[in-house]
């Protein structure tokens, strides 16, 4: 115990009497340390703002439609849907939510006089009262469809489609009124943007009921949207088309929103094998610049590690004295790299609005990078020194 008492003493004595070679030969283990901690900890506080956001708008969605094979003879069309497919789904286990939405493939017109192109995009489609639960939607203006407006010609616009159609508001004593189909249908409400499920917002939508005595509905859904215990993602997309459709499973194609805006993000992050190679070259560096120092002071100490052995020192005591001294050194470095790491973390977490996370693997691992860094910079330098005589070095200048 006293002799690394010693060891320790003597190793902080030799960075301690030369501060400006120790302050230079520290600075590449601290870049290189910050750097690893920043292009961990940055990614890591972009992934979390990143659930934190697609948790919001929906990472529980789930989409499943009938897929046609193709056009070619022979060839399997899509199935259609049964008119209790959201019934159906609401069956599964952990499926929380299910609504159903059908295409009506009707024009949507702002007045009888408009131009047919005009509105191109506009798909109207009809939708049960309990859409918005399934996919996370919120009422901008005025209301969604509810039990009362199943009979009445009302209609709901989505965030794109009431832009095309010039319509921003919605006045409940004169409330603007389209035209779906040859139908006259009266706006109560526009919805705000859905980023995970944008065919939605350039939709309009028309009440099941509406949609069957005015413009010629079957009651097929095409579309059913369905909330699930994340947890259980994958089982449910297992079993979902055999559900939908037990005659042709494979016709039935299931889709998860989230995932396309989760890969789309990923892309910020792919210079990060970049960063955590400059960081390693960092780190190189500053092993190379801590066993230079060490050579150095072998040769500048000569005369001290001669007296040391004519005063009984062991060449173990002089291989530890200077191997603790690189290892000291370089823990400095590491612990300046570690602070600026964690501080560059929180402050451009905070600068962007991100939840702030430093992960603790990077930070052990900095602490131990410079460890190791040190010992391995240290350890010709350290034996050098021992390999002295005593004689040779108590004779040198």
């Amino acid at each position: 115990m006293n002799r690394v008492r010693d060891a320790l003493g003597l190793g902080w004595l030799g960075v301690r009497t030369r501060p400006g070679r120790a302050v230079m030969s520290a600075l590449g283990i601290a870049l290189g340390i910050a750097t690893l901690v920043l292009v961990t900890g940055i990614p890591a506080s972009g992934q979390a703002d990143l659930d934190r956001r697609l948790t919001a708008l929906g990472a529980d969605v789930l989409v499943a439609q009938p897929s046609d094979t193709g056009s070619d003879a022979g060839a399997a069309s899509a199935p259609a849907l049964s008119p209790y497919a959201a019934a159906m789904v609401r069956r599964i286990g952990p499926v929380t939510r299910a609504a159903a939405v059908a295409n009506l493939n009707r024009k949507v017109l702002r007045t009888d006089l408009s131009d047919p192109n005009d509105t191109a995009g506009i798909v109207a489609l009809a939708a049960t009262p309990d859409l918005l639960g399934a996919v996370h939607g919120h009422v901008a203006v005025g209301r969604f469809l509810g039990r009362v407006d199943e009979d009445l010609p009302t209609v709901v616009l989505g965030h794109d489609a009431a832009d095309w159609l010039g319509i921003t508001r919605v006045d409940p004593v004169r409330p603007p009124r389209i035209m779906v189909g040859k139908s006259w249908l009266t706006v109560v409400g526009i919805l705000r943007a859905m980023p995970l499920t944008p065919e939605l917002a350039q939709a309009v939508f028309v009440g099941w009921d509406t949609a069957r005595e005015q413009l010629g509905f079957s009651g097929h859904p095409t579309v059913v949207y369905l909330r699930v215990d994340e947890s259980q993602i994958g089982p449910v997309r297992s079993v979902l088309p055999a559900t939908l459709s037990p005659q042709l499973p494979g016709l039935i194609s299931v889709s998860r929103p989230s995932t396309a805006l989760a890969a789309k993000e990923a892309t910020h992050t792919t210079f990060s094998g970049l960063f955590l190679g400059l960081a390693g070259v960092a780190l190189l560096v500053g092993g190379i610049g801590v066993a230079n120092t060490m050579i150095v002071a072998v040769l500048e100490r000569r005369r001290e590690i001669g007296l040391r052995r004519a005063l009984g020192a062991s060449r173990g005591d002089i291989r530890g004295q200077f191997l603790t001294e690189a290892v000291l050194l370089s823990m400095l470095g590491g612990g300046v790299g570690i602070a600026l790491g964690v501080l560059g973390c929180v402050g451009y977490a905070l600068g962007r609005g991100w939840p702030v996370v430093v992960p603790l693997p990077a930070v052990a691992g900095g602490a131990g990078g410079a460890l190791v860094i040190g010992a391995v910079a240290g350890l010709y330098p350290a034996v050098r020194a021992s390999r002295l005589a005593p004689t040779e070095a108590l004779a040198s200048t």
